[in-house]
């Protein structure tokens, strides 16, 4: 991989430097109750504006952290990794995102935490993620990747992990790709524009590349780890240690809107149809993930180890501190 994790881990640490000096995690920062008879406290969650953020949508239409006793506004962000510095800070008090973030935080010891999971992959048949190329890119299959341009939207993270171990295992070197960060919405244009060969993307993105006549390049998840958590809620230990009726009360709320988002799943394609603005058809078509609230800690541990063989991690987290599954 030419992008080198040292200097992935460099930057992020940057980044969470320049955080800390903000005035950001002032005390009002902190969750404040409503104004009026509701009481209701006000959160803020970052969470990726892609389709499973749907089940987000939907149960808060639908009232269920309402009735917990929760006014939630939603921050959007890129990826986990981002995410943090605002977790730390203070300017939010939860995140849903890939679990890298919250991986290099606990290597760092930043006191982060996993409190439960959001959506998993699915173990077989279509995934919710795939490499896709172009028609006439002559990328077909996981070695073709080799010494090609992949977009990930964050760097050194699930993505170009499971990318590098799927290609490894069809014989090509994962050590010649070139990862790009690229934002999802965006992958299109830069196929477009030949500015990468292949690219990551969920849905909608994945479906509507493939449609136009695209390759399904290989669903990396699926090749490598099958189930593996896509995203997770995370939040800050202190936060945990400061206000633990808030951490439950958020657990409890997200815990059933990912039941209700399982078994509700034309209105959390509506949600993504509100929110997204695609089509109904084009929402129709989408591959939803395994919604559910408790964590696959033997996949993260695979996922952990294999970014450790790959370079991406110098070391792997300690997943008994880091998970705290409410």
């Amino acid at each position: 991989m030419k992008k080198s994790p040292a200097a992935i881990t460099m930057a992020a640490a940057a980044i969470l430097a320049l955080s800390a000096c903000t005035d950001s995690g002032s005390p009002s920062a902190a969750p404040t109750e409503a104004e009026g008879a509701d009481e209701h406290t006000s959160v803020r969650v970052a969470a990726l504006p892609i389709a499973e953020t749907g089940a987000l949508w939907g149960a808060i239409d639908a009232g269920i952290f309402e009735e917990h006793g929760l006014d939630v506004e939603i921050v959007p962000a890129q990826g986990g990794a981002q995410a943090i510095p605002a977790l730390l800070s203070g300017d939010i008090q939860f995140a849903i995102g890939q679990p890298f973030g919250p991986f290099r935080a606990d290597i760092q010891d930043l006191g982060v935490a996993v409190i439960g999971n959001y959506a998993s992959s699915l173990a077989e048949g279509d995934d919710v993620n795939a490499v896709v190329s172009l028609a006439d890119s002559g990328i077909t299959r996981p070695s073709d990747l080799a010494g090609k341009r992949v977009s990930v939207n964050s760097l050194g993270a699930a993505g170009d992990v499971t990318i590098m171990k799927a290609v490894e295992d069809d014989g090509g070197d994962p050590s010649t790709i070139e990862f790009i960060e690229v934002a999802f919405p965006d992958a299109q244009a830069q196929l477009d524009a030949g500015n990468i060969d292949a690219a990551w993307v969920p849905d909608p993105f994945m479906s509507q590349i493939v449609g136009a006549g695209g390759n399904l390049v290989v669903h990396p998840y699926q090749a490598t780890i099958p189930g593996l958590p896509l995203l997770v809620n995370i939040t800050t230990q202190q936060l945990v240690d400061s206000d633990p009726d808030l951490v439950a009360d958020y657990a409890a709320a997200m815990t059933e809107a990912l039941d209700w988002a399982a078994a509700n799943e034309d209105a959390v394609r509506a949600a993504i149809v509100e929110n997204m603005g695609i089509p109904e058809e084009a929402a129709a078509g989408i591959t939803l993930p395994e919604f559910t609230a408790e964590v696959d800690v033997d996949a993260l541990e695979q996922l952990a180890g294999l970014a450790v063989e790959f370079g991406v991690l110098d070391a792997e987290p300690d997943l008994d501190r880091l998970i705290q599954q409410q």
